[in-house]
Order: C-alpha cells, then sequence, then structure tokens
C-alpha cells in the first residue's frame, strides 16, 4: 500500500547507502542482484549525489560520501528467488562469503555475503510451509 507521503514505487521505508564510491556500488548491485537504475543525479564533478536503484520490488538509494555524510555500512535481508544462484553472482561480483547457502530452521534457504563496500546482505529464498512460525504464509 502506498501513502500520500510516499513517493511512487516506494515503500514506508528505503534502505540509502553512503559510500566511497556509489558508481561502483550501483555496478555491484546491477551485476549481483539484477538492479536497475531508476534515477541518477550527478554534481559538476561528476559525483553521484543520489541515485535510486531497483532490485525486485524494493528502490535502493545510493550516493558518494561527503562533507557531513561520511560512508556507512548497512546490513539487509534480500529476499530473491534462488539464493544459491544470487549468492554465485554476488561473488562473481567482488562479494566475499559470510556463509554459503543453506536450509534454515525457519523456513528460508539463506546465505550471507559482505559487498567490497562492507554492507552484510542476507540472501533468502522463503520455502513455503517449511517454516517453524517465523512467518505467516
Amino acid at each position: 500500500m502506498t501513502h500520500s507521503y510516499t513517493p511512487k514505487g516506494f515503500q514506508t521505508a528505503t534502505p540509502y547507502f553512503i559510500v566511497q564510491d556509489a558508481a561502483k556500488l550501483a555496478e555491484f548491485l546491477t551485476q549481483a542482484f539484477g538492479a536497475v537504475e531508476e534515477n541518477l543525479m550527478r554534481s559538476e564533478e561528476g559525483k553521484i549525489t543520489h541515485a535510486e536503484l531497483r532490485v525486485g520490488t524494493t528502490i535502493l538509494e545510493l550516493s558518494d560520501a561527503q562533507g557531513p555524510f561520511p560512508p556507512r555500512t548497512n546490513t539487509l535481508h534480500l529476499f530473491v528467488e534462488d539464493t544459491d544462484s544470487c549468492y554465485r553472482k554476488a561473488l562473481e561480483a567482488g562479494a566475499v562469503s559470510l556463509y554459503e547457502p543453506g536450509d534454515m530452521p525457519y523456513g528460508e534457504r539463506s546465505a550471507g555475503i559482505e559487498d567490497p563496500f562492507g554492507n552484510h546482505w542476507y540472501l533468502a529464498t522463503f520455502q513455503r510451509g517449511e517454516g517453524k512460525g517465523y512467518y505467516e504464509e
């Protein structure tokens, strides 16, 4: 459900990444997760001042670190169609493994990666009917 105060295509909460090289993060997101650029603004010097990339049904925002906005790391739980495939693509795009894909007792096939910027991503595919009360169908 979109609220009147939420831009079209956005959800109530939107992850925002501030990194040293937002263009490289955008490239990683595209290679690893199939991100699609929705909006990109650059300064006169060529730095990304704001970008919006769609991953599945979610918009991720990002920008280059500058002034009072230093680089920060994030942790995200990302639902994907195929955990194993996404995990491999992320590693090929430059991520390092936190843990290999495996079936979890709470009904997900899950894997963990750290992207080249230090962000942690917990990749998960929900396995209907296999949860132990963690999710409702």
